[in-house]
C-alpha cells in the first residue's frame, strides 16, 4: 500500500505534456548487488531483469516513445567466460518470455551494436523477438548488445568512406553523420538515467547525449523500480533545457 501511495504521489508531479520522448539507462550495479548478499553475480543479472521489467513497464505506463537499454557492451566481453555464457543465456530466456508481454503493451523490439558478432543463438533469438513485435506502435524499445560508442562512430565513418568510394564526394554535417549511426531511427536522449552512483558515460552514446539531462541515482540496477524513474522524470521536468543557449530566467 505503502508502494502504490508513493507511486500515485510522485505520479502527480509528472506533467504529462513534457515527458522526455527517448530516455537511455546506463543498468549498473548488479554485481555489486549480488555480492552484498553474498550471492554468485549471476544472481545480480537475474535480480536485474526484474528492474528492466520495472523500467519498461514505467515508460509504456506514461507514454514515453523511446526506451534504450545499456545491456551488453563490448568491453563486457573481457568478463570470465563462465559468465558471459550466462548473461547470454539469460537475454535469450529474457527474450523468449518477454515476448508476449511485449506485445500486450504494444511495446516494438529493437537493438543497436554489433549484432552480428553475438553468438548464432542470440542472433536468432533476437531476430524472432524484433519480427514478432514489429507491428507493434508504442513505445520503441531498444536493447544496446555487444555495443560501444566508439565502435558505433568507427563504424559509421567506415559506411562514410565506403559512400564516398561509390559516390565521389559526400556532404558530411552533423545531420548526415547522424544518419550513419546505429540510431539514425530514433531522437537523441533527453534523459539519461546511471544507477550505482558512478560518474562516467562507460562508452554509452557518447554523440547522441551531448545535450541530454543526465540523472545518476546511487540504487543498484536489481533495486531500480518504478518510483526511480519517476523521480528521473520528475528532476528532468524542473531543469531548463538551454542547447548551449541563454536561460530565459
Amino acid at each position: 500500500m505503502k508502494t502504490e501511495l508513493l507511486e500515485a504521489g510522485l505520479l502527480a508531479q509528472i506533467d504529462l505534456e513534457r515527458l522526455p520522448q527517448h530516455i537511455a539507462v546506463i543498468m549498473d550495479g548488479n554485481g555489486r548487488w549480488a555480492k552484498r548478499r553474498r550471492l554468485p553475480r549471476i544472481a545480480g543479472h537475474r535480480a536485474g531483469i526484474r528492474a528492466v521489467r520495472q523500467a519498461v513497464e514505467a515508460c509504456a505506463r506514461l507514454g514515453v516513445p523511446y526506451l534504450t537499454l545499456y545491456a551488453f557492451s563490448i568491453e563486457n566481453w573481457k568478463r570470465p567466460h563462465t559468465e558471459i555464457k550466462l548473461l547470454m543465456a539469460l537475454l535469450r530466456e529474457y527474450l523468449r518470455k518477454e515476448i508476449v508481454e511485449l506485445n500486450r503493451q504494444n511495446i516494438r523490439l529493437a537493438v543497436i551494436g554489433r549484432v552480428g558478432e553475438l553468438p548464432k543463438s542470440v542472433q536468432a533469438d533476437l531476430q524472432t523477438a524484433i519480427e514478432k513485435t514489429q507491428r507493434n506502435t508504442g513505445m520503441r524499445l531498444t536493447l544496446a548488445l555487444n555495443y560501444g560508442a566508439r565502435a558505433e562512430l568507427i563504424d559509421a565513418v567506415r559506411a562514410l568512406a565506403e559512400q564516398l568510394k561509390h559516390n565521389g564526394t559526400v556532404h558530411i554535417d552533423e545531420a548526415t553523420f547522424s544518419q550513419y549511426l546505429y540510431t539514425r531511427d530514433v531522437p537523441d536522449p533527453d534523459l539519461l538515467v546511471r544507477t550505482s552512483g558512478e560518474l562516467r558515460l562507460s562508452n554509452f552514446l557518447l554523440w547522441q547525449v551531448a545535450y541530454s539531462e543526465i540523472w545518476v541515482t546511487e540504487t543498484l540496477w536489481p533495486d531500480f523500480t518504478q518510483t526511480d524513474l519517476f523521480r528521473a522524470i520528475i528532476d528532468y521536468q524542473k531543469r531548463e533545457r538551454r542547447y548551449g543557449g541563454l536561460g530565459l530566467g
